[in-house]
């Protein structure tokens, strides 16, 4: 029996939106130290993008770099890192494939980041 990882509802994702969402608040419930959930300063600091592939458990089977930032390069791993320490991130298998979603990292200048899935404006 599975238990429910921390910073997910107890309902499965109903489409790819919501899992996003549920994503990104895993992202920054595994990841206190290291994420902000206020607004977002202009100019950012950093934006890497990464691409992460899922097993059907929703565990990470890997994670590619779709943006890497000109400047802060260093920020490329703390997402890698972030998205490791918060997976697994939920059942996939009643979602359609492939398994694989894109998040968006917000970094400011302290070099902690939001996920873009969690920005609302």
């Amino acid at each position: 029996m599975q238990t429910p990882s921390v910073g997910l509802p107890g309902a499965r994702a109903r489409s790819w939106d919501e899992y996003r969402v549920n994503v990104g608040r895993r992202l920054v419930t595994a990841n206190p130290d290291g994420t902000y959930t206020g607004a977002v300063p202009e100019p950012l600091l950093a934006i890497p993008v990464l691409e992460i592939d899922l097993n059907r458990d929703g565990s990470v089977r890997n994670v590619r770099v779709q943006r890497s930032p000109s400047q802060a390069e260093d920020t490329v791993q703390l997402a890698i890192d972030a998205v490791r320490r918060a997976g697994p991130f939920g059942d996939v298998s009643h979602l359609p494939q492939p398994w694989r979603l894109s998040e968006v990292f917000l970094f400011r200048d302290d070099r902690k980041f939001k996920p873009r899935s969690l920005d609302s404006n």
